[in-house]
């Protein structure tokens, strides 16, 4: 294997900025999500991939899938969740193998409290610090490297 030149300078502080931006970025959300609603960021993960299909409702693996996690781990995190009363976990009439996982009332009163806190928080640590032209640019940048990434898939559809 041929060996892989050294990063440009310009390369390194691109690099460098965003080891060190992404970490502290996802801690000051995370902090801010679980302060103002008492959810972690698994769980609001959780609810808004739930709440955005029309009945509320979504196949574990399809939920796995959105969350690249693998179902044991979300299987963990899911009982916790149940036992919370933020989601029940049900079997398909049509296929008992197949996990079905819904929203409960009271984990659609949580991700309606908690979304614009949400917002307000990305808002502050991260969109209000860029121009229109900087979230442009991340949103193409981000769009390229999970578009290169097995398995998933980058929303580019949900504009504005």
């Amino acid at each position: 294997m041929p060996d892989s030149p050294w990063l440009t300078p310009a390369e390194e502080r691109a690099w460098r900025g965003y080891m060190l931006m992404h970490p502290l970025v996802d801690l000051r959300i995370s902090r801010d999500l679980s302060r103002d609603s008492g959810l972690s960021m698994a769980d609001y993960m959780v609810l808004v991939s739930v709440s955005e299909d029309a009945d509320r409702q979504l196949r574990l693996v399809e939920l796995a899938e959105v969350m690249l996690w693998s179902k044991s781990r979300l299987g963990h995190h899911l009982d916790r969740m149940v036992a919370r009363g933020l989601v029940l976990r049900r079997q398909l009439p049509t296929n008992s193998r197949a996990t079905v996982i819904e929203l409960t009332e009271a984990g659609w009163a949580a991700i309606r409290q908690a979304a614009p806190l949400h917002v307000r928080s990305v808002r502050r640590h991260l969109l209000d610090l860029l121009s229109a032209d900087q979230v442009a640019a991340l949103a193409d940048i981000t769009e390229t490297v999970l578009g290169q990434v097995d398995g998933v898939r980058p929303d580019a559809d949900r504009s504005d």
